[in-house]
């Protein structure tokens, strides 16, 4: 008993913690989001980045970085502060949610319901069937919860809690995640090829997610290695394994296609607390840079 209550204090105060956090981060103006050969050098797809359901990214803020590298990949991107609807997907190629939430705050009550109407969860649905192409972000708890009934209507399941595995990340950092070449939780998939030998990918890292399961037919981009574990959110439940399963899948639906993501950070570059500390694109080492263009190549169509 005495064991359970420590490890719920030590979560709760985890939980407590993290908007503090997530407070200090902003995006890194000093990141460098050139891109040597544009994918499109005028006429780029139109993306849809949304900003309708509390996000906890946008455009101009802890998602400039992504954003900024998108248009200077060619693509025409649109900030969407509306409902989804029909007439108003239509006018775009690709759809970017990055951390919606089912309330104004992330530590609000209902943080972690739905962010998205039934009605809306079926205009993208419909949208991506005719041949649209998504991009769900859902990062640990809460937003994997406001996000998993999107999730679930492309047959995605989210483990909506926070993943471990220390024999394949940072020292020290068991959630911030390792997935290369060398461990082979890197998928053999066109987005981790690229189009030549310059864009493929050898090494990404994550920075605190959750895990996902795909449908039949689905790819994990992103694989969870068998020492992989979910630790559920708000509980002192023990962890659950996570073998199996993913931080990113990709998936086509009807003539459309759609990448789930578990994780955030790692495709924007922050910086956090007085000593400006790195996340995400702008960490040494890894080739998220060119992984986050590769996703985004892989939706528009250009990577098979």
């Amino acid at each position: 008993m005495k064991l359970m209550k420590l490890r719920l204090c030590i979560f709760a105060l985890f939980v407590l913690l993290a908007p503090v956090v997530f407070a200090q981060q902003m995006p890194d103006p000093e990141f460098d989001t050139s891109v040597v050969r544009p994918a499109y050098k005028d006429n780029g797809p139109r993306v849809m980045f949304d900003e309708a359901h509390h996000n906890f990214h946008t455009t101009d803020g802890r998602y400039k970085p992504f954003v900024d590298l998108l248009s200077n990949d060619g693509y025409r991107v649109i900030r969407n502060r509306q409902p989804f609807v029909k007439a108003r997907l239509s006018g775009f190629k690709i759809l970017v949610i990055a951390n919606a939430l089912g309330a104004e705050e992330d530590d609000d009550e209902g943080a972690d319901k739905s962010a998205f109407t039934d009605e809306e969860i079926e205009a993208v649905a419909d949208w991506v069937k005719g041949g649209g192409a998504l991009l769900l972000i859902a990062d640990h708890a809460p937003f994997g919860g406001a996000a998993a009934t999107l999730a679930t209507r492309f047959g995605v399941d989210m483990s909506m809690g926070y993943t471990f595995d220390p024999e394949n990340s940072i020292a020290g950092s068991p959630t911030q995640l390792i997935f290369s070449r060398d461990n082979k939780l890197l998928a053999s998939h066109s987005i981790a090829e690229g189009r030549n030998e310059n864009e493929r990918i050898k090494l990404v890292r994550s920075f605190t997610g959750q895990s996902l399961k795909g449908p039949e037919g689905s790819v994990e981009i992103l694989k969870l290695a068998d020492t992989a574990t979910d630790k559920p959110a708000y509980t002192a439940e023990t962890s659950i394994p996570a073998a199996g399963r993913a931080q990113a899948i990709a998936l086509k639906f009807g003539k459309g296609r759609v990448v789930v993501h578990g994780e955030a950070a790692m495709l924007s570059a922050q910086i956090s607390g007085p000593d400006k500390r790195t996340m995400g694109m702008n960490v040494p080492g890894n080739d998220n840079k060119q992984y986050a263009l590769n996703l985004m190549h892989w939706l528009s169509g250009i990577l098979k």
